[in-house]
């Protein structure tokens, strides 16, 4: 399958094309938007028409049986193990967000048979491994992922691959936050541009009273975006975090929509973002507040750090404000590392290398720091060094 075929058809050709039915919802709001291209505003910092124009393999989606491990793990799209007595079941979609932005939101639901539903029970701490083994293909699946009101829990999410190459993977949550909970997720992804790209789109829906964390921390190189639509309910309160460290000629970031619908609802937004090489950083993010939305509050922030004169940073915060009773911020800054602080650290007898990843990991504590697991911390400083001496093991040596 070729994406790019889709491009420009009627509704009629599109539901022969996916092998769907002509009255789908999501099949109209696909074809309202079309297939996104580089005139798309989504889309517009990264060279999505380059990855729809390929010729990728489409994979046959059959459960199996899920064995029992201490983590959930999806291989190419299909659930593979997962802890014992976890409600992980395969299910039609019971929703289907149909004010988001991105178009492949809804090419990724049309592609899917069935969702992976993940049902989380009570003050559960889950880790789930998504793991890639199928070169040129396209593995496209979606996750719908609960959890229980008055509850606090907590999903980890790391991505491994099998050495493929030129995949590309859709997937993405609809993530439901129960009121009176709170949900934290943490990401971290190390890409390489040999092997697969992504585009991860995600719905999330606060509720009344919820809290959701959701942290993000992306490194290396490839192309990767991460799409985010959020709706906060009466009193519902999100803080989502986003840090990049990106090397090579990658094209990384976020871009997200965050929705105040209720009353007293609150959200922050931070991107650090670290860019080396001939690398792109992607933040293009709007916090919209609506009329029914009074007494909200609502800050963002995006700092950058280039590391190379030819990085270049795509910082565009933006707030959307339809009522007066409101607090809200927003800013963005773009610099290099303070030479005078290389000059210090070089003068107590540190290599510059060690000088530049020591002021890269102290502008990128104030995330990292946030994540109160010392295991995940650690995991996270790892996964850091590891992208970043791939890139300066020369000067280190």
């Amino acid at each position: 399958m070729t994406p790019d075929t889709l491009r420009n058809k009627s509704v009629e050709e599109l539901a022969v094309l996916l092998g769907t039915d002509v009255r789908e919802p999501q099949l109209k709001k696909l074809h309202d938007l079309g297939l996104p291209s580089k005139k798309s505003e989504a889309y517009r910092y990264f060279d999505i028409e380059t990855l729809l124009c390929r010729e990728y393999a489409l994979l046959d989606y059959i459960p199996k049986a899920i064995q029992e491990s201490d983590h959930v793990e999806i291989v190419d799209g299909t659930v593979v193990s997962a802890p014992k007595g976890m409600r992980i079941f395969y299910e039609a979609c019971k929703h289907v967000e149909m004010e988001h932005f991105d178009p492949l939101y809804y090419l990724g639901h049309l592609l899917s048979p069935h969702v992976i539903t993940i049902e989380i029970d009570g003050d559960a701490h889950v880790e789930i491994v998504h793991r890639f083994t199928r070169s040129n293909a396209l593995i496209n699946y979606r996750i719908s992922l609960e959890n229980q009101s008055n509850r606090h829990a907590i999903v980890y999410e790391r991505f491994e691959d099998d050495a493929v190459r030129d995949t590309l993977v859709l997937y993405g949550y609809d993530m439901r936050i129960a009121p009176n909970s709170t949900l934290r997720v943490l990401k971290t992804q190390t890409l390489h541009p040999e092997n697969y790209a992504m585009v991860a789109s995600h719905n999330v829906h606060v509720e009344r009273e919820a809290n959701a964390l959701l942290k993000s921390f992306d490194f290396g190189g490839g192309l990767g975006l991460q799409m985010l639509r959020i709706v906060l309910e009466d009193h519902a309160h999100v803080e989502a975090g986003h840090l990049l460290y990106l090397n090579s000629e990658s094209r990384r970031g976020t871009v997200s929509q965050i929705i105040h619908k209720g009353e007293h609802a609150t959200s922050s937004q931070e991107a650090k973002n670290i860019l080396d090489g001939h690398s792109r950083g992607i933040f293009d993010a709007l916090i919209r507040v609506d009329h029914s939305a009074k007494y909200s509050k609502a800050h963002q922030n995006s700092k950058a750090v280039l590391l190379d004169e030819s990085a270049y940073m795509a910082a565009k915060p933006q707030l959307e404000i339809y009522i007066d009773e409101l607090e809200a911020s927003h800013g963005s800054t773009t610099g290099q590392l303070d030479k005078k602080q290389l000059f210090y650290l070089q003068s107590r007898g540190i290599s510059v290398t060690e000088a530049r990843k020591m002021l890269v990991i102290a502008f990128a504590n104030t995330l990292i720091e946030k994540v109160k697991d010392s295991r995940q911390q650690e995991r996270i400083k790892e996964e850091f060094e590891k992208a970043f001496y791939t890139v300066h093991k020369k000067d280190a040596s």
